[in-house]
């Protein structure tokens, strides 16, 4: 997988509460507008400036395979708040299944929004057995905001 096909799952895990103007603004920008909100992206230049200005209210990581076709099989939502079905994916995109867009995803060949209305956001619940440490601190520093690398995978899984 080369660099620019590096693809990571951005979840936002402080909410809206005295945010700054810019930070508040890059967010958005992200479609991370609400606590508990996460995103598959893959990685740009412009879009690693984007993560590293609102590192304190969000955690991002690599996905794996097994994270990404969870995602979207429990969490992908169509308008009306419909559920993604294999049938809705091999009728509006290129892919037969969940499983082939979630891999193709998984190996930066597609994006969310290759799938017709498909809501690029997936809406989380807090994670089962809450985070471990404080939310204003790094990963590094025993808290939740900021790089996770391949932890991303266990934290997605019990919000999902």
């Amino acid at each position: 997988m080369s660099e620019t096909e590096k693809i990571v799952l951005v979840i936002r895990v402080r909410g809206q509460v005295r945010v700054r103007p810019q930070i508040e603004d890059t967010l958005d920008k992200l479609l991370l507008g609400r606590l508990h909100q996460a995103r598959i992206l893959k990685v740009t230049p412009s879009l690693q400036g984007m993560i590293t200005k609102a590192k304190d209210y969000i955690t991002w990581g690599e996905p794996s395979l097994e994270v990404i076709e969870k995602l979207l099989s429990k969490r992908g939502r169509l308008p009306g708040n419909g559920r993604l079905t294999d049938s809705y994916v091999k009728r509006n995109s290129k892919y037969n299944s969940i499983k082939a867009l979630a891999m193709a995803i998984a190996f930066g060949k597609a994006t969310v929004n290759d799938v017709e209305e498909l809501k690029p956001v997936f809406r989380l619940t807090p994670p089962s057995k809450g985070f471990k440490g404080k939310k204003y601190l790094g990963v590094g520093m025993g808290g939740i905001t900021g790089y996770r690398g391949e932890d991303i995978n266990s934290l997605a899984l019990r919000m999902i």
